[in-house]
């Protein structure tokens, strides 16, 4: 209902205009007429005054109790989002618009905004809950404009850092939602109410229109809630301003996902490899330092205190786990190659001591070398047996992984 008695057309026309500096002060004067009207409308308005009243004083309109105070909150940058410290920097710029003095535009030569001193106007104690630290994004502004029909407008640009309860377990294909609470710090909400200028449509539209960084996260969506605290014993008004912003993936990918999948691949692949197993052995270790280094990169980023573990954590560790099995596996073949080897080095050692005549009868000479070449056959099928296994359960794991880990992280 406030809203609406207040919002006419031709208010909110010559508001928009004013708070682009685009209302021209003279339209119909003169230049001499035009500076004799700003004169008397300055000495009219007594901003050369020190009125107590008009400075400390909270303005009343007849017939109400409370103060009407409209704000908008336009996100220009995200500057930097702080996983490890759950927080948000942003750049802002907030429009606060109240009630103050009005004057006839006719008998002032059709002056419609007047800029005046800050100091000298009763201005609404906005502060924002979440604040960590708050600066002004460059000077700060000295001065508040003032509109004919009766309200103070006040256009500030803020460098906000912000608490933000991120949730990172799709990181990096994540979207996040911070809020940013507007409330008075003395005033509670009988004596003033915080209403939105624009709606959410309009504020979403103009901050992407002037976003100025273009770096990991892009702007989604901005939407309102209307809200009450009660901090002791009566309510304070609340505008939540609630940001959705996305995250642009592609770097976390490249410097992180696509390494360790890489190094997957190279895992599978040296299973063709036709070399000694010592050689193949190391080679797998060498991929198992190169996921922690990896790991260790992710640990710098992610927060420890996360509710759920990140799938990208999952991912990691499970890479990391199935190139560690890998390694056991290829542990396990190359101690029955050696089995095999054992074996076959024995009965070339019977048929040496054989040609030298010094072995025992002819029949159990034949005998144990065929024993002994029997068994390191035995041994070594069996260690193709099992390195075959292990390859089609090693893949058939692999495919099952990364069907599931992609289809919770790009469907849920």
């Amino acid at each position: 209902m406030e809203f609406s008695r207040f919002s006419t057309h031709l208010h909110w026309l010559l508001l928009f205009l004013a708070s682009r500096g685009w209302v021209s002060d003279a339209q119909t004067c003169n230049t001499s007429a035009f500076a004799d009207s700003y004169r008397q409308l300055f000495e009219t308005l007594g901003l050369g005054k020190n009125d107590t009243q008009t400075t400390y004083m909270r303005p009343l309109s007849p017939g109400k109790t409370y103060t009407p105070v409209f704000v908008d909150l336009y996100v220009n940058s995200i500057i930097e989002v702080f996983e490890k410290e759950q927080s948000l920097s942003t750049q802002v710029k907030m429009i606060t618009l109240w009630e103050s003095v009005k004057w006839n535009q006719n008998q002032f030569c059709q002056i419609q905004t007047i800029a005046a001193a800050k100091n000298s106007f009763w201005a609404p104690d906005l502060v924002i809950a979440e604040s960590i630290s708050t600066e002004f994004g460059g000077k700060e502004s000295l001065n508040v404009q003032l509109i004919y029909f009766g309200y103070t407008l006040l256009s500030e640009i803020l460098s906000l850092n912000t608490a933000c309860k991120l949730d990172l377990y799709k990181f990096p294909f994540d979207t996040q939602s911070c809020n940013i609470t507007l409330q008075s710090a003395a005033y509670s909400n009988i004596d003033l109410k915080i209403f939105m200028l624009h709606d959410t449509g309009v504020l979403t539209n103009s901050s992407k229109q002037s976003f100025q960084s273009q770096g990991e996260w892009e702007l989604l969506n901005i939407s309102t809630i209307k809200s009450k605290f009660s901090p002791w014993y009566s309510y304070t008004d609340q505008l939540i301003y609630q940001i959705t912003i996305r995250r642009r993936p592609l770097l976390h990918v490249i410097n992180i996902m696509l390494p360790v999948f890489s190094f997957l691949v190279l895992d599978v692949t040296s299973f063709f490899m036709d070399v000694d197993g010592a050689d193949k052995l190391s080679f797998k270790v060498t991929l198992l330092l190169a996921i922690s280094v990896l790991l260790l990169i992710l640990n710098d980023t992610l927060p420890s205190t996360a509710d759920k573990v990140p799938l990208i954590g999952i991912y990691c560790s499970v890479i990391f786990s199935f190139i560690g099995i890998s390694i056991l596996e290829t542990i396990f073949v190359n101690f029955l190659k050696a089995r095999g080897a054992d074996s076959r080095s024995s009965a070339s050692a019977d048929v040496a001591e054989q040609d030298d005549g010094v072995s025992g009868p002819q029949v159990n000479q034949d005998r144990n070398q065929n024993r002994q070449c029997q068994t390191s056959l035995c041994w070594m099928r069996l260690a193709r047996i099992t390195d075959m296994l292990f390859f089609i359960l090693y893949i058939s794991s692999i495919a099952v992984f990364l069907t599931m880990i992609g289809r919770v992280w790009y469907v849920l």
